[in-house]
């Protein structure tokens, strides 16, 4: 008997988030979805002062053994939209099926579970 928990799909993941933002009273929104299933999901965090943080799945496997899903930073600093958008522009031509997701937060990363650096 395996002891992993099963997996979320991801379009679950992200409406279940996204309610939870807007219930912490943070604008959140879907700018590409992806495949209902198993799409990776990018998060981009945006400070509000014109500088974001991309958050991306971990190399390897980006959900635990309890089913949470976790993330890394993709930029090392905070970055302008522009920046966000050409990556995930390169992103999208090898992977279609990823999610893009956006949150408004001056203050940290959304509560998001990261891997340690």
């Amino acid at each position: 008997m395996s002891s992993a928990a099963p997996r979320l799909k991801s379009v679950l993941w992200v409406q279940a988030t996204l309610r939870r933002w807007q219930g912490e009273g943070l604008f959140a929104a879907v700018l590409n979805s992806g495949a209902d299933d198993a799409g990776a999901i990018f998060v981009v965090i945006n400070r509000l002062d014109g500088t974001c943080d991309l958050f991306a799945p971990p190399p390897g496997p980006a959900i635990d053994a309890q089913g949470d899903r976790h993330f890394r930073r993709e930029t090392a600093l905070p970055v302008s939209w522009a920046d966000i958008s050409t990556r995930m522009k390169l992103r999208r031509k090898n992977d279609p099926d990823l999610w893009l997701i956006e949150v408004e937060d001056r203050h940290g990363a959304g509560g998001l579970k990261l891997v340690p650096e």
